[in-house]
């Protein structure tokens, strides 16, 4: 819908990530996906050394017969290097906004993409980026779209195309805006507990949430949580 779109990620870092232990630490992040409804499993395995400018070493089209956690790290084992990162590729559902004839809520399959990253792969990337990320999607799916929702709503900036004017016009009607708001709540309550599950599935772990739009994604979601 709009000409850029930011994307969101969730990033973990482990106190205990040395080489023999990441295919645990994998495995565990793994086991916390909460697959889609109708799209469960992990269909792409892809296996990178040294960096991402490297071809990969392995990839792997899952779609035909998805993968649980365990088939993956059976994939990944043969592979295990400090300076490797594995991505294995998914799908949650998460709710959309389509405007067309009629406001169109669809809650629908959306990418998802898990990352292991080696302590030695591309310069030490785990520091930024985390031992374990997960590429949530687009940051609207969480944020919504043009500020229009939270507690400090800015003035709105004028459409830069037909489909941000059709959605513009149609969140002027009270209630599409409140239920963008109740739907966009449920896709933070479902990736809130998501992190849930990543915090006691890796208890040492430190979790934190972040986008490419939001100077404070994780505060960002707060505030839209909490208005009324």
């Amino acid at each position: 819908m709009w000409i850029m779109s930011n994307q969101s990620y969730l990033s973990v870092w482990c106190n205990d990530f040395s080489e023999e232990r990441m295919i645990q630490r994998f495995g565990d992040f793994l086991g916390t996906v909460p697959f889609s409804a109708t799209k469960p499993g992990f269909s792409y395995l892809t296996i990178r050394a040294v960096d991402a400018s490297e071809s990969p070493i392995f990839e792997q089209d899952l779609r035909s017969v998805p993968l649980d956690p365990a088939g993956i790290l059976e994939l990944v084992k043969d592979h295990l290097h400090s300076d490797s990162a594995y991505e294995a590729q998914a799908h949650w559902d998460l709710w959309s906004f389509e405007p067309g004839n009629g406001p169109g809520w669809r809650d629908e399959p959306q990418p998802i993409e898990l990352i292991c990253y080696g302590e030695d792969y591309d310069g030490g990337a785990y520091s930024e980026n985390g031992h374990l990320q997960a590429n949530l999607g687009f940051e609207h799916f969480f944020t919504g779209h043009a500020g229009l929702l939270g507690m400090n709503r800015g003035s709105v900036a004028p459409a830069e195309s037909p489909e941000e004017a059709r959605f513009l016009e149609a969140m002027a009607w009270p209630e599409n805006l409140e239920k963008y708001q109740e739907k966009t709540r449920e896709n933070i309550r479902r990736l809130m507990d998501w992190v849930r599950s990543i915090e006691k599935a890796i208890p040492d772990g430190r979790v934190r949430l972040w986008s490419e739009g939001e100077d404070n994604f994780e505060a960002r979601l707060e505030e839209i949580l909490a208005a009324r």
